[in-house]
């Protein structure tokens, strides 16, 4: 196949091949995303996307770090624009469940990178960016339970694991019904019922 994007860096060639996979994840299994499919999403030949990726295996390592990156950038601004403990986490939720809305491959792409057994590099950056995540959720759940916002009994490891287990609900869930839109609907139901745990005795 012809290239038809000749004077690209490598480093935009690497973005594009990221970009072209989250695409085709969201629109088949990624476990059937091959190198040639990729190649020809992108214009080129699988020998030019080999000159910036040495496996396949490469690429799928790169975008699962593009998406960590994403990710946390975005829960970073969310907790950033301040506002009540509860604020924040509401607006960490809602960030997320609308990543994934957008880039519905995004989930597809990190529960098939889990399955796969030993401890692979895509599985040690996920368990990074989760490691990541947990530690900013405990810091807003303390400083909740210090302002009077949340029980003073309130657990904060079980609480940060159950914020991030809601999410992963919806998520499977929208997977199953192949309905990505879904999550973006029921996210503030269940985020309500979720602070509403928290709050427990709180007057």
């Amino acid at each position: 196949m012809k290239n038809t994007h000749p004077y690209l860096s490598t480093e935009e060639r690497r973005a594009g091949a990221v970009q072209a996979v989250v695409e085709l994840a969201g629109e088949q299994n990624p476990a059937e995303i091959t190198t040639a499919v990729i190649a020809e999403k992108m214009g080129l030949t699988q020998g030019a996307l080999f000159r910036h990726f040495p496996t396949k295996e490469a690429i799928f390592e790169s975008v699962l770090s593009w998406v960590s990156g994403q990710l946390m950038r975005r829960v970073d601004r969310a907790i950033q624009e301040g506002g009540s403990a509860r604020e924040k986490l509401e607006r960490v939720f809602l960030t997320h469940t609308d990543f994934v809305a957008t880039c519905p491959g995004v989930p597809r792409m990190i529960f098939g990178q889990l399955q796969r057994p030993g401890r692979t590099l895509p599985k040690q950056i996920v368990e990074k960016m989760l490691t990541e995540y947990g530690a900013k959720l405990r810091e807003i759940l303390e400083t909740g339970i210090r302002d009077g916002e949340f029980a003073q009994e309130l657990d904060v490891e079980a609480a940060a694991t159950l914020f991030v287990g809601s999410l992963q609900g919806l998520v499977l869930q929208s997977l199953v019904v192949d309905e990505p839109g879904r999550i973006a609907n029921l996210a503030p139901r269940v985020f309500d019922l979720y602070i509403t745990g928290l709050v427990g005795g709180v007057e």
